[in-house]
């Protein structure tokens, strides 16, 4: 996001094409690029030790993606149809894509400004979460069809804790982190963060504490997971925008994708401190990583690029650029491995990426906005939510 959500879809909603010009000249305006520099993370540092009560413990020590090999599907999802959820903010809408023919075969309505589909931490559910529509709507994934809706305060994005005791919905508009019970959502806790556009997270290798993006005040929180307590904050920088965060598989470093900066930070997960920036694109903002742990995808909305990211080297191995332009925003990658799925959030579009070579293999019209787009099932035993965090 450029600029506060709620205001960029009123000026969408009145003119199209002026929504457009703004977001491409804040683009450029508020680039503040920063050049390459990566130090070593923390020696010694153990990231599984001392794990989380009840958090499943990790497959191999020197990976925390070992359970999401290519095809690995849980028990809990076999069975179940491969489809692809997006999310149409502007359209309060959801549409349904078969990801083998590219054709959208269901569409539906839902509450008022959706912004991600969320698989629950059992893999059994997936919640659309219905920002200024205060609710989240339920999908039965072994079916694909959507059920009951549930009120719930401002859920612009929603995460689990390791242990699966906990959603958490972040309530960005609240400056909150809401934790709620997985099943009933009913409200367990708030806890106030004391900043401004929290948005996305990411939980450390032991599960017993997660960084959070805010982006309108250009810093990172730390926060204590079982006793839900804020540990510190880390300002990333002037003018900074983060926004998605991914641990990296030996859960060492916290990878954050920058708008504003044009790149990824790193962040030492034993010091919570900045180690380093990797320039990637303009708009940089969606984090994946690839089913064999090699490689993380960075979105880069602002140009219509995919960066492939090297996490041995802490280089960019190749950029993807989409031939005439676009917006990749938010996604994931197929049960597979061989498609990268990214929402096109100002080109009212889908698009099928193949990590093999980068190449576009469908641009899929959908409604206005689309956002957080879940594919689904995926590789792994449990989801740490957003659009699918799986170990």
């Amino acid at each position: 996001m450029l600029l506060n959500l709620r205001l960029r879809v009123a000026v969408t909603l009145l003119c199209p094409v002026l929504a457009n010009a703004m977001v491409h000249r804040m683009h450029h305006a508020n680039a503040n690029l920063e050049g390459y520099h990566v130090s070593k993370p923390t020696p010694g540092y153990d990231p599984l030790a001392n794990p989380l009560p009840g958090m499943p413990p990790v497959l191999d020590p020197k990976d925390i993606y070992s359970a999401d090999r290519p095809d690995g599907l849980s028990p809990a999802v076999r069975g179940f149809p491969s489809l692809v959820y997006v999310p149409n903010t502007e359209s309060d809408t959801v549409d349904v894509i078969d990801p083998h023919t590219f054709k959208i075969v269901d569409h539906f309505a839902v509450g008022h400004q959706p912004q991600h589909v969320t698989p629950a931490w059992d893999l059994k559910t997936l919640w659309i979460l219905n920002d200024l529509g205060a609710s989240l709507t339920r999908i039965d994934p072994a079916s694909g069809k959507h059920y009951n809706t549930v009120p719930v305060e401002d859920p612009y994005n929603m995460y689990y804790t390791p242990d699966g005791k906990f959603a958490i919905v972040v309530a960005e508009q609240r400056h909150r982190l809401d934790f709620r019970d997985p099943k009933t959502m009913q409200l367990a806790h708030s806890l106030d963060v004391h900043c401004r556009g929290v948005d996305h997270m990411d939980f450390s290798a032991n599960g017993r504490f997660l960084i959070a993006s805010c982006e309108f005040s250009g810093q990172m929180i730390k926060v204590d997971v079982e006793h839900q307590k804020l540990q510190g904050a880390l300002k990333l920088g002037r003018r900074r925008a983060p926004q998605d965060v991914k641990l990296s598989p030996d859960g060492r470093i916290f990878y954050v994708a920058d708008m504003y900066a044009g790149g990824v930070h790193l962040i030492d997960a034993a010091k919570f401190k900045k180690i380093g920036f990797i320039p990637t694109g303009r708009g940089a903002h969606g984090l994946y990583t690839s089913r064999d742990s090699k490689y993380m995808y960075v979105s880069n909305r602002g140009e219509g690029s995919i960066s492939l990211l090297d996490f041995r080297t802490n280089r960019v191995a190749a950029t993807w650029k989409f031939p005439g332009g676009g917006s990749p925003d938010m996604g994931g990658v197929s049960a597979d491995g061989k498609v990268l799925w990214l929402s096109g959030r100002y080109d009212s579009e889908v698009y099928a990426i193949d990590t093999e070579d980068g190449h576009l293999l469908a641009r899929i019209p959908v409604g206005q906005g689309p956002h957080g787009l879940c594919v689904y099932p995926q590789p792994g035993r449990y989801s740490l939510g957003h659009t699918g965090i799986l170990r």
